[in-house]
């Protein structure tokens, strides 16, 4: 009688154990986002969390690897499995890597502003708990690593009236997903506004041309390191942002100056956590004073 020899693959218990930390790790991840984004996780224990996520993906995606390692040299059970695990690892792990990478590219700075020397101040300092991140002051030699990284965040002079401004940056502001809190000198606008009343003429133009086109222009940065206070005649906005997809907070400070025919428009950006805003504060800044530009010109020609 013959004898009938039944071969057994051998099991992979990496491949199985790296799908289950890869499918905690992704949950964990979701969770802690979701958190942050919608709830009450402030983002010290958003990035400890995401953190932890990563470090349980690396470690499935180690596993993984000694799965299909396994599978290709005895044959062993969990091709599937190893393969799933590196799917549920990669969004942790390119979140982190992103990170990194902005941590090492972008300086290690979390406030920003078109004026260097002299930026717009706070109507009231945003304060929060910083927990385990380290958060010097801002110093000079900041404000100097901000002007090589990103020597194209300027501040935008306007030929238009301070009104004129004002709109436009309200309007933008709502369409980027800023709240303004707080607000100073709107008494300026009023006087602005009765000045204009009272002569209409200085307005110039046909009737149905508007008097002013607003084109921005680049300011030269003031030279020595000024107090960080606004004038009598500013009008300043304090505001709140957040970022779309992970919602990280950022205060942002907006300061509108009218000089003769001109409105000069500052802003300063500063991320509400960490020592470091990987960038997203520039890039919001940036983004914010284009849109700004193509509004008021856009008003200027309706």
């Amino acid at each position: 009688m013959a004898m009938v020899i039944r071969y057994e693959r051998p099991y992979s218990h990496a491949a199985h154990w790296a799908r289950r930390l890869a499918a905690f790790a992704l949950l964990l991840f979701l969770a802690a986002a979701l958190s942050h984004r919608f709830g009450p996780l402030t983002t010290p224990h958003f990035l400890a969390l995401a953190g932890s996520a990563a470090a349980v993906s690396l470690i499935s995606v180690l596993l993984a690897m000694v799965g299909l390692a396994r599978l290709w040299r005895v044959g062993a059970r969990g091709g599937k499995a190893a393969f799933t695990a590196l799917l549920l690892a990669a969004p942790p792990l390119a979140v982190a890597g992103v990170a990194v990478h902005a941590w090492f590219d972008r300086p290690r700075i979390y406030d920003v502003t078109t004026d260097p020397y002299a930026s717009p101040p706070w109507l009231k300092v945003p304060l929060a708990g910083q927990d385990f991140l380290p958060r010097p002051p801002v110093t000079l030699a900041d404000r100097e690593l901000q002007e090589a990284a990103y020597p194209g965040l300027t501040g935008r002079r306007y030929e238009g009236a301070l009104d004129r401004v004002l709109q436009g940056v309200r309007k933008v502001a709502q369409a980027q997903g800023v709240v303004f809190t707080r607000e100073s000198g709107m008494e300026n606008v009023v006087t602005d506004l009765e000045d204009l009343v009272v002569k209409p003429e200085t307005n110039g133009g046909g009737e149905g041309e508007p008097a002013i086109i607003p084109v921005p222009s680049e300011r030269p940065i003031e030279q020595g390191l000024l107090p960080q206070v606004g004038g009598p005649d500013d009008v300043l906005l304090q505001g709140e942002w957040r970022s779309l997809l992970f919602g990280f907070r950022f205060d942002l400070s907006i300061r509108l100056r009218e000089e003769e025919e001109t409105t000069l428009v500052d802003m300063r950006v500063a991320s509400r956590y960490g020592p470091h805003d990987l960038g997203l504060g520039a890039a919001f800044a940036e983004r914010y004073l284009k849109a700004l530009d193509a509004e008021l010109l856009g008003i200027a020609g309706d």
